[in-house]
């Protein structure tokens, strides 16, 4: 029985070596890389009316200056601000995203698309939310 158990831990432990030495030896491309540390955030339930804000952190893990030209939302309640500097290699920065629910009921789900000059062009982000109706207090 310990014989079997061995042989499963060891086979298990070469798959997990296996996945992680699969995305060590994934190369980025060469230029600027833009490679957030979240890629989704979950506001979970909010109640209708209220105006929620979350900051998506990103690194340019690249070789060159990565240099934000856009970011587009989809649609008008959502709003960004982002770096109109370039950002250098090895450092980060962020985009801020707000998003107001006036008008708005039921599971939201918005994307949000950063136009660059990054090898990774365009890259997304996405909030997500539930709107519950607006109680009278």
């Amino acid at each position: 029985m310990k014989y079997i158990l061995s042989i499963a831990v060891i086979f298990c432990l070469g798959f997990s070596a296996s996945a992680q030495d699969a995305e060590l030896l994934t190369p980025t491309p060469p230029g600027p890389f833009i490679k957030f540390s979240e890629e989704s955030h979950d506001f979970g339930d909010i109640e209708q009316g209220e105006k929620v804000e979350y900051t998506f952190e990103f690194t340019n893990t690249g070789d060159a200056p990565v240099v934000i030209s856009n970011v587009l939302t989809t649609c008008g309640c959502t709003a960004s601000s982002w770096p109109r500097e370039p950002v250098l290699p090895g450092t980060s920065s962020k985009i801020e995203v707000s998003f107001n629910s006036a008008g708005k009921i039921g599971h939201q789900n918005k994307v949000i698309t950063i136009m660059s000059n990054a090898t990774n062009n365009p890259e997304r982000v996405k909030i997500v939310t539930n709107i519950l109706p607006k109680t009278d207090s």
